[in-house]
């Protein structure tokens, strides 16, 4: 039931929202910045709209864990959602405009009777939302107008995709606002990569969204798309005595798009080949057999590229198994694999129109420095800039962490823990 604003701030000040938020950031000494965090949205939503009931939605950045740049392919990957999250202080409104602010950026409005695509809203915050929007009424849910402030320390350009937890923040607010949480976290998913692909114009896979939507540690098999397998994979890494670290390089995200649009492109050259849609569609069998004809026909790249996904994918299935074993030496070994193959065939650490900026690198060899043959480190997310993911020895991380802040400034390397909520409605 929607409180006032009034209401919600003495709430949280007095603790009575301390074991939610303990439980949704799994950390208990957490709690403190997140009663400071959420108090502060109030206030940024009162100075907006005033005291007025509301409610609040939070949606978590997420981490891949395996199956870089397989998703487009309808491949396998294993994700997890993370305690860095937005969210959103919401009102809801009778008429159907969405008025929204984002801590620092402008006032964004727009009508949900208007969700025809524009091509001139692509790559924006309107389209994202439109978009959504336009998923769900056309699923048979009512959709709405509402106000919000919204806030979030998911890092942006992070590879934790902040652009994806946007777009589950916005379904879970339709969905509670108008539809009493009725939509389901793997829909939510599918119209978010839907508003991304169409509205926002980015041809991204599922797996964001889905990692985002569901919650906790996920293995997912997209070979069909419309019903994808979800598997929760119930694990706590502090049982293996290792930390998830997630490290900022500090590289610009621009001019990449051709260098992230290129991979689905070449491994698609190669399904094409075989006269399928996508790699998930080809026996790799007979891609090792016609290796020498496809370097002709599709170029070097594309068959590394390829190579990747094929391996890739059989290493999934790999880490979940290792996972379930509670054998963590094995799944370490995966997840080195899996980053020397990102690195070597996929090919998505540095991009060669610009070799003189190599974060993701160094960034990987300090790690290796550091971890010194214990745990393990790869790319994060999809590449060429932005995060690396180690999966650190407990007593190692603070020295892991000295390191990495030393070489990226301070604050690059974020210590974090798998979220077991997906969207959700908080209070």
């Amino acid at each position: 039931m929607a409180k006032s604003t009034k209401e919600l701030k003495e709430l949280i000040a007095q603790g009575g929202l301390n074991e939610r938020l303990a439980d949704i950031y799994v950390d208990e000494a957490l709690v403190p910045y997140h009663q400071k965090r959420y108090i502060a949205a109030i206030e940024n939503f009162e100075k907006l709209f005033g005291e007025q009931e509301v409610e609040i939605y939070s949606a978590p950045g997420r981490s891949e864990v395996g199956g870089n740049h397989t998703d487009h392919q309808r491949g396998k990957v294993m994700a997890t959602s993370l305690n860095l999250d937005f969210i959103a202080v919401v009102q809801p409104t009778s008429d159907e405009i969405i008025t929204f602010k984002s801590d620092k950026y402008p006032i964004l409005t727009l009508s949900v009777g208007e969700l025809e695509i524009n091509k001139k809203e692509y790559g924006t915050t309107n389209a994202l939302v439109r978009g959504v929007a336009a998923g769900l009424k056309q699923a048979g849910f009512e959709i709405g107008g509402f106000r919000a402030f919204i806030t979030s320390d998911v890092l942006s350009g992070s590879g934790m995709s902040s652009s994806a937890a946007l777009e589950i923040l916005i379904g879970t607010i339709l969905s509670g606002l108008y539809n009493d949480m009725k939509a389901d976290p793997v829909f939510l998913a599918q119209v978010g990569q839907y508003a991304e692909n169409i509205y926002f114009g980015k041809p991204c896979g599922l797996m964001d969204q889905m990692a985002c939507s569901v919650g906790g540690l996920v293995y997912i098999d997209f070979e069909d798309v419309e019903t994808p397998v979800v598997k929760p994979v119930s694990i706590d890494f502090k049982e293996f005595g290792h930390s998830l670290c997630i490290s900022d390089t500090k590289g610009s995200h621009a001019n990449l798009t051709d260098d992230y649009a290129a991979i689905p492109v070449e491994m698609k050259k190669i399904a094409e080949y075989y006269g399928a849609e996508v790699l998930r569609q080809v026996d790799p069998a007979k891609f090792y057999q016609d290796i020498a004809v496809l370097r002709k026909k599709c170029g070097d790249r594309a068959v590394l590229r390829a190579m990747h996904l094929f391996e890739e994918n059989d290493r999934v299935d790999s880490l979940k198994a290792a996972l379930e074993a509670h054998d963590f030496e094995t799944f370490r070994s995966l997840i080195t694999a899996s980053g020397n193959s990102s690195f070597k065939y996929l090919q998505n650490v540095f991009a060669t129109h610009q070799v003189q900026e190599q974060g993701l690198s160094i960034g990987l060899a300090v790690s290796e420095r550091v971890l010194d043959g214990t745990g393990a480190v790869r790319v994060h997310g999809g590449g060429f800039a932005g995060t690396i993911q180690a999966f650190v020895p407990d007593d190692k991380v603070e020295e892991y962490r000295a390191a990495i802040d030393g070489v990226f400034g301070e604050g690059s390397c974020h210590v974090l823990k798998v979220r077991k909520y997906g969207g959700i409605k908080v209070c």
